[in-house]
């Protein structure tokens, strides 16, 4: 997973994306599956980001995880702005977790069940490997990843 600095082009609204690939980001936003967290815009761009540099001042190692663009040293945000995007993303997925049923390891299972009629449709969310989560997306289901909250590391 490659983590991206973009940017709403339309309003400048800064926020962060975790992607396979560069190309697999190319591809969600030629799609308008990128949304602006913010305003909603799918006029989405790369903005400038910083090298990813671990322990030691090297390059990051392959699959070593770096603080995202908007947290700055420490762990806190960058800015107000930052701040509350991710707030508004926290907001959101609690919501969906409270009106979804968790379905845990059986989510990609279970996404199928549904796209394919064989159960009642209904919003879920558990987990998936990106393995998992590639077949569903070729096979025309959608599956988006949500923010972690607070509360899942308690």
């Amino acid at each position: 997973m490659i983590s991206f600095a973009l940017r709403c082009e339309p309003r400048g609204h800064g926020f962060d994306g975790w992607f396979r690939s560069g190309e697999d980001f190319e591809a969600q936003a030629g799609r308008g599956l990128v949304e602006c967290p913010a305003c909603g815009s799918t006029e989405i761009g790369k903005a400038l980001m910083r090298p990813a540099i671990g322990k030691g001042g090297a390059p990051a190692a392959a699959g070593e995880r770096t603080a995202p663009a908007a947290t700055a040293p420490g762990g806190g945000y960058a800015n107000a702005e930052a701040a509350r995007v991710f707030a508004k993303l926290q907001e959101m997925a609690r919501e969906l977790r409270a009106k979804a049923d968790y379905v845990g390891p059986r989510f990609a299972e279970e996404a199928r069940r549904i796209h394919y009629g064989e159960t009642e449709a209904r919003q879920i969310y558990g987990e998936a490997s990106p393995a998992e989560v590639k077949g569903l997306s070729e096979e025309g289901i959608a599956a988006l990843p949500l923010p972690s909250l607070p509360e899942d590391k308690n």
